[in-house]
């Protein structure tokens, strides 16, 4: 019998009492109940903060009793009792989850902090408790010893075969000492991954680049300037201009503004974000962070940190990793320099005797790409209108996979920027809810990501649709002016989207394996995917017209982008490659020898070459990918993803980029299809082949 508290034990009893009794108990509690909404999406206005330790606690019981009915049948251990029956566990729990950890994200609060703080040791040790429970993992054993004789199907095979590696890296096979070590790694790791966070939404909201002299706009696009007008008056500051470190307002900054001394200030503060010896600074979280990694690996059997993770991804090893990321970096690093020589020659025309400086690239990159391709990103800009856009890639998707997209009022949204949509097939059956979340806000974490508050799968013979949310930091519209994109920022867009198709496409019976449940480096094929789609010429008629007359792009303004494609690869490609290979520096580290952070970093990068006029995509202190999110000794696999999506896309190409039979081979193959296979065998059932890099390199330019 398993031991439980005697808290946890009286909320149980709270919880499995009758319900007859009008009084507060966990029967109110709404993260607990079948919810009476559209499609069972979370009823976002009646559930208060207070509710959500409660529902965690009472759902980890929940599921501990669950475990314990599996552990206990005293039926010989199968598919069905034992494997089946812990997908399903924990049913409950994964509701709450999805609430409150999607809100986290999308609309926190100091108090939610507080909670998550509190609440991800526990969780961290529920699931350290059900992996490393030797009753649990015996029976899990004799299923995977014997699964070839229980006539399972693919998926359930795969199911098995992942449960089982999962738990013995989870530790199961661990004495106990080490297991209550490793508890302690995992519990601590996952309160240092929220602090990172915390403290960097703390310092991109601390910062302010406040503006009273109109002389210091100069260069700056009309819509820009009027939207820090109104951030300015929102803070406060009347009558004049406030520039912030969200990616709308920073980067379009460095991109236009004259004023190179302003150019330097947003900058260095946007790099040096969490790096300032102050209570948000992420030094220190980094250390530990690297040093819990190590010893985990080293407890479970493994050199480093990157051989642990990368065992479970396509690339395997971390020397697979080198070869594919060493491939790229030579050609783009000096592709890269060539840029600088083009920007320190403008410089020079223009009577500038300093060097060319990080805060300076973005300016010449765009007065460079005027002068040599005749094209302004503000003269973009109006095509890109945010609805349009957003209309652009729901007809894409209707036309490869034959989804609808229905806005709806009914369904509940958690903040009155978020829009709902039914999706739908071509016979009228709902497939999936899509909330789409586009703005910045305080309470809002930078970037854009795709996530859901359910996945799909099928449930006493009933399919779960999958509710899937996308999140995006986009310039908000004004009084006079729509939310207008860049078109990095349309191919954010259609790549968020392609995430989305990933979970929305979902057809698959087990929660394990559904949707974007698949490694690292697969995952970032079907969103990197969709955005070939942004650029082809047939689809951009379609989407990219501009806001004020509707006119669609000419073919001009087209062909100017097809000629600039390849212009600022080099920096493009190296910022990336340089963040990737500083994930692997950390992570292939088999004993703890740093104790400087910013050292470490000059001395990984310096080892590679990256010239200093081009900073690292991520600094380590805000590098939220590898320490505050899920991608360490994965960031890499953007780059490993676009070698596959750029052979995908390659026989689209070949085929028409709408062929049906080429659309549903990719619809069965890869988005519909989870984990149920090797991420080379879904690759190779589609293209026919293994993948090549050539397309990508040419894809780059870098060839």
């Amino acid at each position: 019998m398993r031991k439980t508290s005697i808290f946890l034990l009286s909320l149980v009893i709270l919880f499995t009492m009758s319900c007859k009794q009008k009084t507060e108990n966990l029967c109110d509690n709404p993260l607990l109940q079948e919810w009476d909404t559209p499609y069972g999406v979370p009823p976002f206005d009646k559930i208060k903060i207070e509710d959500y330790k409660p529902a965690f606690l009472a759902a980890m019981q929940e599921q501990k009793d669950n475990i314990q009915t599996i552990i206990d049948n005293p039926e010989e251990a199968n598919f069905e009792n034992t494997i089946a029956a812990l997908e399903f566990s924990g049913l409950t729990l994964s509701k709450v989850i999805g609430v409150f950890f999607n809100l986290l994200s999308s609309d926190t609060n100091e108090e939610l902090q507080k909670i998550a703080q509190e609440i991800s040791p526990l969780l961290s040790n529920h699931s350290d408790e059900i992996s490393m429970s030797p009753e649990l993992f015996a029976r899990i054993e004799k299923v995977y010893n014997n699964r070839e004789n229980e006539n399972l199907n693919k998926e359930q095979l795969r199911v098995v075969e992942l449960t089982y590696k999962n738990f013995v890296k989870g530790g199961a096979k661990l004495n106990d000492e080490d297991k209550k070590r490793l508890m302690e790694i995992n519990e601590r790791t996952s309160l240092l991954s929220l602090q990172f966070g915390d403290n960097l939404l703390a310092e991109t909201n601390g910062y302010k680049l406040i503006i009273d002299n109109e002389d210091d706009l100069a260069g700056l696009p009309e819509g820009l300037i009027e939207a820090a007008s109104i951030v300015a008056e929102e803070n406060g500051e009347n009558g004049k201009w406030m520039f912030t470190l969200h990616n709308a307002s920073v980067l379009p900054f460095l991109q236009y503004s004259d004023n190179r001394e302003l150019r330097k200030e947003i900058q260095q503060a946007y790099i040096n974000r969490c790096n300032n010896d102050n209570e948000y600074d992420n030094k220190e979280i980094i250390l530990e962070l690297v040093e819990l990694r190590i010893e985990r690996a080293k407890l479970l059997g493994y050199e480093n940190h990157s051989q642990y993770i990368l065992e479970d991804n396509m690339a395997k090893t971390p020397e697979a990793v080198y070869e594919l990321l060493n491939q790229v970096w030579a050609p783009a690093l000096e592709v890269a320099k060539h840029e600088a020589e083009l920007y320190r020659e403008m410089m020079k025309n223009e009577g500038i005797q300093d060097d060319l400086q990080a805060w300076d690239w973005r300016y010449y990159t765009e007065k460079v790409r005027k002068e040599k391709y005749d094209l302004d990103e503000g003269e973009l800009k109006p095509y890109f209108k945010l609805e349009n856009v957003r209309d652009g890639v729901f007809e894409v998707s209707n036309k490869l996979f034959g989804l609808n997209f229905i806005k709806s009022d009914n369904i509940p949204i958690y903040h009155p920027d978020v829009e709902a949509y039914e999706v739908k097939d071509d016979e009228g059956e709902m497939v999936a809810v899509l909330y789409m979340d586009y703005f910045p806000r305080p309470s809002k974490s930078g970037g854009a990501w795709m996530n859901d508050y359910r996945g799909q799968y099928v449930y006493e013979g009933k399919n779960v649709i999958p509710i899937i949310t996308i999140n995006c930091n986009f310039t908000k519209p004004t009084s006079t002016t729509p939310s207008l994109l860049t078109f990095d920022e349309a191919e954010t867009l259609f790549h968020e989207f392609g995430h989305g198709l990933h979970g929305m496409l979902s057809k698959c019976t087990y929660p394990s394996v559904s949707g974007t449940n698949v490694p690292r480096d697969f995952v970032e094929l079907p969103s990197q995917l969709m955005e070939h789609w942004a650029s082809e010429p047939e689809v951009l008629k379609s989407y990219a017209r501009h806001y004020q007359t509707n006119e669609p792009i000419s073919d001009e303004l087209i062909q100017k982008m097809e000629d600039a494609s390849h212009f600022n690869q080099g920096f493009a490609t190296t910022e990336f490659i340089a963040a990737a290979l500083l994930d692997m520096y950390y992570h292939t580290l088999s004993e703890m020898n740093i104790t400087d952070v910013l050292l470490a970093e000059k001395q990984a990068l310096d080892k590679i070459g990256l010239i200093p006029e081009i900073v690292v995509r991520y600094r380590s202190s805000y590098f939220s990918h590898i320490f505050g999110g899920g991608y360490s000794s994965g960031y890499y696999s953007y780059i490993w993803s676009e070698v596959l999506d750029s052979d995908v896309f390659g026989l689209f190409k070949e085929k028409g980029i709408f062929d049906p039979e080429t659309a549903k081979s990719l619809k069965d193959n890869i988005y519909s299809n989870g984990h149920k296979d090797e991420p080379m065998t879904m690759f190779v059932n589609f293209r026919g082949r293994e993948p090549k890099i050539d397309a990508l390199l040419e894809g780059r330019g870098l060839k």
